[in-house]
């Protein structure tokens, strides 16, 4: 496949179009790399092996990371105060855009919500969640007030809005009165060179780490934050294991502290085992996941729900709940639960009594996990920047 000095032509399913040179402004990336930026990453690797004419900002210790995930790619680093988060908006609004003309970009795609609104370029944004606006109450007042403001900005400033569900866009037009012209819905996809079924080195390497010495376990894996709904599966699984001879342990992977999380810890029997390892490096998830029993993630809403699908592809039995994107996600692969703390321990239960459910779900996962590409995503994500310029 050749690409032009201004646009590249790449194939979808059969046919051939000409996408404008896109920058993507990765420069927002944290430390710990969470799920949203696996989003990042996973779309700039498929965008550079789709071919597309790509420019990507970000911050200068992660230079070196995109120059392989995206070689064909130029890679553009931000100053080194971006490394501060208010530095950072502040460099979005100038910075960003002076770099975007250096690179002779058509479009700009904001992955995270805020865009530059000086910029004359048009911008693609994404917008993950609403939930800042449908559940204010799982979220600290000053995060949920800077991610509605963004939101509404970004949806009435960008030229296109990307969603990772049609729950997240069917929320935007009933919520904030979007036009559904403007918005593209573009599922998450899996690396499954980070998630696949693990072997037995890379499972014996996680309990090691966990120190679990051959404990069974239950595992979730994400912020632990309000929405997540952490102190109800702490409260659900105690109820789920009260009564076990030898109980599993729970493992809550994950960071953000959250006083409601070490309240529920404190609530439960001294014998019921919470283990909280924090983040867990990117090696170790596939054997964290599909070592689990079972992966729980009951939360109050997704946008996505990147680590359910993830926990499929691992293998691993999921429960979760029918809120928001997560039934468009899970389908009929996963096991569903109301996110009270009662049903919660009654649908653990429920898989943990069965081996034969957990196999089902296993197979089932797996096989629904590989409809979900990030080339398939990178396709839409395409589609979307050559209509901003459009």
């Amino acid at each position: 496949m050749e690409t032009g000095e201004n646009g590249s032509p790449w194939s979808l399913r059969g046919a051939t179009f000409v996408t404008p040179r896109v920058l993507v402004d990765a420069a927002a990336v944290p430390a710990d790399r969470g799920a949203l930026i696996r989003y990042v990453d996973g779309l700039v690797a498929a965008l550079d092996r789709a071919g597309a004419d790509l420019a990507v900002a970000c911050q200068r210790a992660d230079a070196e990371r995109y120059a392989r995930l995206a070689p064909g790619a130029r890679i553009m680093s931000g100053p080194p105060s971006i490394t501060n988060r208010a530095a950072r908006l502040a460099w979005e609004q100038s910075g960003l855009p002076l770099l975007a003309e250096q690179a002779g970009a058509q479009v700009i795609h904001a992955p995270y919500y805020s865009i530059p609104l000086g910029s004359r370029l048009p911008i693609v944004v994404t917008v993950h969640d609403v939930t800042w606006f449908t559940e204010p109450s799982q979220h600290s007042a000053g995060k949920a007030s800077f991610f509605r403001n963004a939101t509404r900005t970004a949806v009435r400033r960008a030229a296109r809005v990307v969603v990772p569900s049609k729950a997240t866009r069917d929320e935007l037009i009933r919520v904030l009165g979007a036009d559904p012209t403007r918005i593209d819905v573009a599922y998450h996809g899996v690396d499954p060179a980070l998630f696949h079924r693990p072997s037995e080195q890379e499972l014996k390497h996680v309990a090691e780490r966990l120190g679990l010495h051959g404990t069974p376990y239950v595992a979730f894996l994400g912020a632990l934050e309000p929405r997540k709904n952490v102190p109800n599966l702490i409260r659900g699984f105690a109820g789920a294991v009260a009564d076990l001879a030898d109980p599993p342990a729970l493992v809550l992977g994950g960071g953000v502290h959250d006083a409601d999380v070490d309240a529920a810890v404190d609530e439960v029997s001294p014998a019921v085992r919470v283990v909280r390892p924090g983040y867990l490096p990117f090696g170790d998830l596939s054997g964290f996941l599909g070592g689990a029993l079972v992966v729980a993630y009951p939360s109050w809403g997704e946008g996505f729900g990147l680590p359910v699908l993830e926990a499929m592809a691992c293998g691993a039995p999921v429960l979760t709940t029918q809120r928001a994107s997560l039934p468009e996600v899970g389908g009929d692969a996963v096991a569903y639960t109301e996110p009270d703390a009662d049903a919660i321990a009654a649908a653990l239960r429920a898989l943990l009594e069965s081996a034969t459910r957990r196999e089902t779900l296993s197979a089932a996962g797996i096989a629904r996990a590989r409809e979900f590409t990030w080339e398939t995503s990178a396709e839409a994500h395409l589609l979307s920047y050559q209509r901003a310029v459009e």
